[in-house]
């Protein structure tokens, strides 16, 4: 029976070429734990938490690393069998509140190395495969609407099959007069939403989406904040656009309650949200049993931390019937395909295959990643301590 021996956290900072602007925020770079977690006879797996933030996940390097190396791998990982992903995870909800990206950053290795402990990709281990690929949508930084405009006409010309505006460039009239370019630019036909990520009033959400109706957006993604579940059932029933719920729907208590409620049209799952593939799994057969679609976001992160949504997408039949936004390495890289990112400038170094608005996950036990050990060096965050924790004791990095 293999153990868990050694518990490993890095902190990467990853540069954008071309930040990310949204409400109140704009990212340039992307600060991320990578995990190593390996066995008695030498198994490694990886995973990447993503992007951090303050206002999102309410998590940040420190605060991932601290969970994982002060509690979780000392009282739950070491000495456990990493392929009781269930019990492990069991344990974490047990003994951590919340913290569910450090949680999810768990769960994901732990899938990597049972991947390569089996020999299986972790596709198999979610189900099988359902589809060969996951259907991309493309998401469009805030900016001028002509801007938006023809990146989303660009994004269209290779493929891409949705195209998410973010608000927050400028006024609110900008976030209509930029709905409504989009829309003209990328024709009726095209799938278009736009996230407001909760920052939004009542008020508000109810002023521009009465003016983008006639733009004909197939969602509306988290319109009010994220504790707010009321009002988005108030307000989805004065606008013809559909709501969909992403903040406010993290665990399954708050899927219950949208249900009940009737808050929702349909939801996003970002997996650091919900805290891991195990969660994952739970979270998305209760939509299915709710009749809501599901659409994929990210955090923004490397090949490795797009990877667990790439299995997943392939594997769930109800997931595979939405679109999948997480793009993180295409956003980080300033790109729209996988074959224009320049090699060993990836905390992967076999980035999952993007391509004509698709994406592919790597093949090969696991997640199938190459980890770019020298980018985990040369890229460590300034200021911030990685850990180690291993049988008998506990290190700083």
């Amino acid at each position: 029976m293999p153990k868990i021996v050694k518990v490993e956290c890095f902190p990467v900072s990853t540069p954008l070429k071309k930040p990310v602007i949204m409400p109140n925020t704009r990212i340039t770079s992307i600060d991320s734990v990578v995990l190593k977690i390996t066995t008695d006879d030498g198994t490694v797996g990886f995973a990447d938490s993503g992007d951090t933030s303050s206002w999102y996940r309410g998590e940040l390097q420190e605060s991932i690393i601290a969970m994982i190396t002060r509690v979780i791998a000392p009282r739950i990982l070491i000495g456990e069998d990493p392929r009781n992903i269930e019990k492990i995870v069991a344990k974490m909800d047990l003994l951590v509140r919340d913290n569910n990206q450090a949680k999810a950053t768990v769960d994901f290795a732990l899938h990597d190395l049972k991947g390569k402990l089996y020999g299986v990709p972790v596709y198999d281990l979610l189900g099988g495969r359902t589809t060969e690929g996951s259907r991309q949508g493309w998401v469009l930084s805030a900016g001028k609407p002509e801007d938006v405009a023809a990146e989303a006409q660009k994004a269209k010309a290779l493929g891409f099959e949705l195209f998410k505006m973010k608000i927050g460039h400028g006024t609110l009239q900008d976030d209509i007069d930029m709905v409504h370019a989009v829309r003209d630019t990328v024709g009726p036909d095209a799938v278009l939403t736009i996230d407001a990520n909760g920052f939004w009033s009542y008020e508000k959400a109810l002023h521009v989406i009465r003016r983008i109706d006639s733009a004909g957006l197939d969602l509306i993604e988290q319109p009010l904040a994220h504790w707010d579940i009321e009002g988005m059932a108030r307000l989805r029933a004065q606008v013809k656009t559909p709501i969909y719920a992403d903040e406010s729907a993290q665990e399954l208590h708050n899927l219950k309650e949208i249900i009940d409620r009737r808050a929702a049209d349909g939801l996003f799952i970002k997996l650091q949200k919900v805290g891991g593939l195990v969660k994952a799994q739970r979270w998305l057969t209760m939509a299915r049993l709710a009749g809501l679609p599901v659409h994929c976001g990210c955090m923004i992160g490397s090949g490795l931390e797009h990877s667990p949504a790439a299995h997943l997408w392939v594997a769930n039949e109800w997931a595979s019937q939405g679109l999948n936004e997480s793009i993180g390495p295409l956003l980080i890289h300033g790109t729209m395909e996988s074959k224009n990112i320049k090699a060993g400038t990836d905390i992967a170094l076999n980035i999952p295959k993007f391509e004509n608005g698709m994406c592919y996950p790597n093949e090969g036990p696991g997640y199938g990643i190459e980890l770019n050990e020298s980018f985990l060096i040369s890229n460590k965050t300034v200021g911030v301590e990685g850990r180690t924790v291993e049988v008998g004791s506990e290190v700083a990095a």
